[in-house]
């Protein structure tokens, strides 16, 4: 068997040699892992960094395709704008002109106008006629066909020329 035995005494280690020893040691390894940290992190700020600017140019073609557009609402605003405007006058002339063909159409020759206001669905008309027969009749006739809601035979009187009448139809359908 064998003995050793060791007749120098350890050394006592100081602080700073103990500090020094865990420096030399592990601090590589802290040193290490922190550089992989590090570059890890600025490799992430590139990424991140390249994100910010796609996301930069991605906002900057949406204000492109908003300011290019913004013409083109607008002028599709002002055409439907016009095209509301041009129904309403072809509504309005339409039901204008089909007022105007039936009181027309239905007003007998042995009268005669003197003056014919329409405005919108009503008609206002003074005419005269030689025989009061013959206003009774069409204003029956406009009563029982029932194209007007509202019709009023006014001021119907006796003048040199015969009768003469106003006539006040209103709400034409």
């Amino acid at each position: 068997m064998k003995y050793k035995i060791n007749l120098i005494r350890k050394k006592q280690e100081s602080f700073f040699d103990s500090l020094i020893f865990f420096l030399l040691n592990y601090l590589r390894y802290i040193l290490v892992i922190t550089q992989i940290i590090v570059i890890a992190v600025f490799f992430y700020k590139f990424k991140v960094d390249q994100e910010i600017i796609d996301l930069k140019e991605s906002v900057d073609q949406k204000k492109e395709i908003v300011s290019i557009s913004q013409p083109l609402i607008k002028e599709a605003k002002a055409l439907d704008l016009k095209m509301g405007y041009a129904n309403k006058i072809i509504t309005y002339q339409t039901k204008f002109g089909s007022t105007l063909v039936y009181f027309l159409g239905r007003f007998p020759e042995s009268l005669w106008l003197t003056s014919l206001k329409i405005t919108g669905d009503s008609i206002e008309a003074v005419g005269t006629g030689a025989d009061a027969n013959v206003i009774r009749f069409f204003y029956e006739r406009l009563k029982k066909e029932k194209k007007f809601k509202k019709i009023d035979l006014l001021n119907v009187s006796k003048n040199m020329s015969g009768f003469s009448f106003l006539l006040k139809l209103s709400n034409f359908q």
